[in-house]
């Protein structure tokens, strides 16, 4: 078999969702590595500085735009990314699956987020980058200040616990509403952080894009390993 019938012979078996699935994943990491390198060369000042200033107050970097009132609302957001939040709602989805009787999905969600927390430990030790100083920090902060954390956590915990919910459902308006809660959180978080300048707007990016890269891992994985009978099937077959 010639080399260009080949690779269409193999285009044909690989479905269309699997391919949009590992382009997006590619661009996400694609991305990730860009803001990387960008970051370091330091091209990425003043886009940050722009975006950070803008959610000030004109001539008093100090105050932030909205008032005492926005500003307790935000801490409230920073902190469905932060570890307490993330663990409380990452048991209670464990605890339904286990009550569905789908022990294997909840063994593997359980691995997965894991995973994703060790993955987010393991990119911020490998950069440096100083937390934002233009501004007060409205809450406290230890870590490095690249990628940020929260909005990679809340990015992999929220959008795996959807992807594995909406196994869960038969129902193509609810699997989307599962996926819809979880991004608009993950980027409600990431705000936040800006918000609050204890990030720099690139960090939000990059924590948001290999968060995604790693749910949407996550969820090919899923389907590959139910298909050969690993974890529970969904409720309706995965597309």
């Amino acid at each position: 078999m010639r080399f260009p019938a080949a690779l269409t012979d193999l285009t044909r078996r690989v479905e269309t969702m699997t391919l949009v699935v590992i382009l997006l994943i590619a661009g996400a990491l694609w991305a990730f590595v860009a803001l990387a390198s960008e970051m370091l060369e330091g091209d990425l000042h003043a886009f940050d500085e722009t975006l950070l200033l803008a959610l000030r107050t004109a001539g008093d970097p100090t105050n932030p735009i909205g008032g005492p009132q926005v500003e307790v609302a935000m801490r409230d957001i920073t902190a469905l990314g932060g570890v307490t939040v993330l663990t409380l709602i990452s048991l209670s989805v464990l605890t339904f699956l286990v009550l569905r009787r789908q022990r294997a999905s909840a063994a593997f969600l359980a691995i997965a987020i894991l995973g994703g927390q060790g993955l987010s430990h393991l990119t911020k030790s490998g950069f440096s980058r100083p937390r934002p100083d233009l501004v007060p920090h409205s809450v406290d902060v230890v870590t490095a200040s690249f990628p940020s954390g929260h909005s990679m956590m809340a990015a992999v915990t929220y959008l795996t616990l959807a992807v594995m919910l909406a196994r869960t459902e038969s129902q193509l308006r609810m699997r989307a509403f599962y996926i819809s809660v979880a991004a608009i959180l993950a980027m409600l978080v990431g705000v936040s952080r800006v918000y609050l300048g204890v990030h720099w707007p690139s960090d939000v990016l990059a924590g948001w894009t290999l968060g995604a890269a790693w749910a949407l891992g996550v969820w090919l994985l899923a389907r590959r390993m139910a298909r050969e009978g690993q974890i529970e099937p969904s409720s309706k077959s995965d597309p």
